[in-house]
């Protein structure tokens, strides 16, 4: 079966949605709201904000205002991203599911949707994407993730919108078709785009559903076509992962304890326990995709954020000077002290970690100092699904974000209660 095809039969005909991933939904929309809140102040979205006084619509912006659906879908997934804050799934493609919620909030308020509806097109927007993520990796062929992101948020927002099978099938295909994101988006020296791409495959989705709802049609066979999607770019795609959607792969997922790259999860946490008066040699052992992705030549002298929290060099070196990894440890960008001990830093893949990658993402941090040697590993970090963060802890990361305090249960949101949330 045609995989669009694949796909709308289960946004359309899966009933029941799991308590258990209602729930998380709850806890994910609390966590993409603290880290866009957070971000509002920010460069992108200060720009992106200015750009969408030239759109109008009942969408609402997080932080404030109103906009067209898809300018808003844009706003807010770019919000949502560009802290590098929100969660993550590493398969043979990673994913930051929350980036999706964006949009999700942008349609649930133009179109008076209630939190409950809201939840249900959370859970099957990550259901599609996760299980998309485990059918091929697009980043070994130069592509980027943000093509399954796309896929994810039409799914989730034809479940929100109601659109019949063949509608659904209609707007997967004209999100995909047009929209084929390349992965330089995320080598050498990154710009504002590392946030922005996932704006934009939202917004894509965002338009081709609204379009999908009034009868307009997209490509057949977008994914197994000729000149289809599997055809050019993912010939390797196995398409059983999305022969078993259950609504549980949220469960699958992980959020980020620390604001950093998730790959660098562990390596906060292993540096952190580490404590040296000095430094003289700093070994950072993890697996392939730690390596390739986060200790390429340009992120051992990050110019810029977006640049440094994808750098493991400078997020460790930061670590060990300060104890601690937060929004403020990227002030210390450039800073003498951090270089030095960048300068005294090897980054070196280790076989067997990279062998139990992405079930573990093992990172050992060894520091040699006037004190001897101090080393120390974590296996799999805080947030991750295996060691999921508590309720109390995703609440308290919110309020630290924001000085504010949140609730948990998006299903007790009205449509009303809904556009104050996100304001």
């Amino acid at each position: 079966m045609e995989i669009a095809e694949l796909i709308a039969e289960y946004v359309t005909s899966s009933d029941t949605i799991p308590d258990e991933s209602l729930k998380e939904a709850s806890r994910r929309f609390v966590d993409s709201l603290g880290v866009a809140r957070a971000a509002l102040g920010s460069p992108p979205v200060s720009a992106s904000k200015r750009a969408l006084t030239a759109f109008h619509g009942e969408a609402s912006l997080i932080g404030g205002g109103r906009s067209s659906p898809d300018a808003a879908a844009f706003y807010n997934a770019l919000a949502i991203r560009y802290l590098d804050f929100n969660d993550t799934y590493l398969s043979k493609e990673p994913l930051h599911p929350s980036d999706m919620i964006g949009g999700l909030i942008a349609l649930a308020t133009a179109f008076n949707k209630s939190g409950r509806e809201l939840a249900e097109a959370i859970v099957v927007g990550y259901e599609v994407g996760v299980s998309l993520c485990d059918t091929t990796s697009l980043r070994a062929k130069g592509f980027d993730h943000v093509n399954f992101l796309q896929v994810g948020a039409a799914a989730g927002m034809a479940r929100l919108m109601g659109l019949d099978r063949r509608a659904t099938a209609n707007a997967i295909s004209m999100t995909v078709v047009p929209h084929v994101a390349l992965r330089q988006t995320r080598v050498g020296e990154l710009s504002m785009w590392k946030a922005g791409a996932a704006g934009e495959a939202v917004r894509n989705a965002t338009f081709a559903v609204l379009l999908a709802r009034q009868g307009f049609t997209g490509p057949k066979e977008p994914f197994s076509g000729k000149m289809g999607f599997i055809n050019l770019i993912a010939r390797d795609l196995d398409p059983t992962p999305l022969s078993k959607m259950n609504g549980r792969r949220i469960l699958d997922t992980y959020i980020k304890y620390y604001p950093v790259e998730y790959h660098a999860q562990a390596a906060v946490e292993a540096a952190k326990k580490i404590k040296v008066k000095d430094v003289k040699k700093v070994t950072i052992e993890t697996y392939e995709a730690g390596k390739s992705i986060l200790a390429d030549k340009e992120k051992w002298r990050p110019t810029n954020r977006e640049t440094a929290d994808h750098s493991l060099p400078y997020i460790v070196a930061v670590t060990l000077l300060r104890g601690e990894f937060w929004l403020e440890s990227y002030d210390l960008i450039g800073d003498p002290r951090v270089l030095e001990i960048m300068d005294k830093t090897e980054v070196v893949e280790r076989e067997d970690y990279t062998r139990v990658y992405a079930d573990e993402l093992p990172t050992r941090v060894i520091v040699e100092s006037s004190e001897g040697v101090k080393e120390a590993e974590v296996r799999i970090p805080r947030g991750h699904s295996r060691n999921p963060m508590s309720d109390e802890e995703v609440l308290s990361k919110y309020s630290r974000l924001t000085g504010q305090e949140e609730r948990l249960n998006l299903l007790q949101l009205s449509p009303d209660g809904l556009r104050w949330e996100v304001s």
